[in-house]
């Protein structure tokens, strides 16, 4: 059976998600899960930035009790490297942090370590996305001209589709609605648009999902929305 998937809106490694994680933890049936801290996004930041979320990631499911193990991979050589094919292979939880989610999927798109990340969603692993590692689950991602959600989409490419038919907007609380109307209307044909606020998750899979953390997720059906609060399922 495919494993659980949370889409988490922000917050990643902090002290707001802890709940939320203890949950993704729990779901796996270990005593000690492997968990995978892929903080790809990261990489155009800079190293600095990039070994920071890693050590972040670390810290974080160390103190909850799992076995952290970082997979830095930043550029298309490190995604097909074997020593992060098996490090992705062997968790049981895939966690991939935020930043430049264009960065993110064409590192994790026809490499190795992506086909790794398929392979243990379908085995059973759980697959944890925030910010820009959520976005590339869903079945399309959009790409922005400028600063992100300044200016309308300039195009649209097929993510990693985890979760079919699905784009995700995280930070969602954080943008204006208004600049997200125009993203909505100009999603390809079929695709449900889904704002997750920040320190908010989305978690489930195979149709049936419930909002966990602080604030609400937004699911627009055509030019109707729809809002859920924590403990909300939601179906889709």
């Amino acid at each position: 059976m495919n494993g659980v998937i949370a889409m988490v809106g922000s917050g990643e490694f902090t002290a707001a998600m802890v709940e939320v994680d203890r949950g993704l933890l729990a779901a796996t049936g270990r005593d000690r899960p492997r968990v995978a801290i892929v903080p790809t996004a990261s990489w155009p930041d800079g190293e600095t930035v990039f070994m920071r979320w890693a050590a972040q990631g670390e810290v974080h499911f160390a103190a909850l009790g799992a076995v952290p193990v970082p997979i830095l991979i930043r550029d298309r050589a490190s995604a097909d490297d074997p020593v992060a094919v098996a490090g992705i292979s062997d968790a049981d939880v895939v966690y991939l942090s935020g930043g430049k989610p264009g960065h993110l999927l064409a590192m994790l798109r026809e490499s190795a370590a992506g086909a790794a990340l398929r392979a243990a969603h379908a085995r059973g692993a759980v697959i944890v996305g925030c910010s820009a590692g959520a976005m590339v689950l869903g079945g399309h991602q959009f790409q922005v001209g400028g600063r992100p959600f300044l200016r309308l989409p300039v195009g649209w490419q097929d993510a990693l589709g985890l979760v079919p038919g699905l784009v995700v907007v995280p930070h969602y609380d954080a943008i204006p609605e208004m600049l997200v109307a125009p993203l909505v209307l100009s999603a390809p044909k079929g695709a449900l648009v889904v704002g997750i606020d920040e320190e908010t998750a989305l978690v489930g899979r195979d149709g049936a999902w419930q909002v966990q953390g602080r604030g609400r997720v937004t699911v627009w059906c055509g030019r109707r929305r729809e809002r859920h609060r924590a403990g909300s399922a939601v179906s889709f």
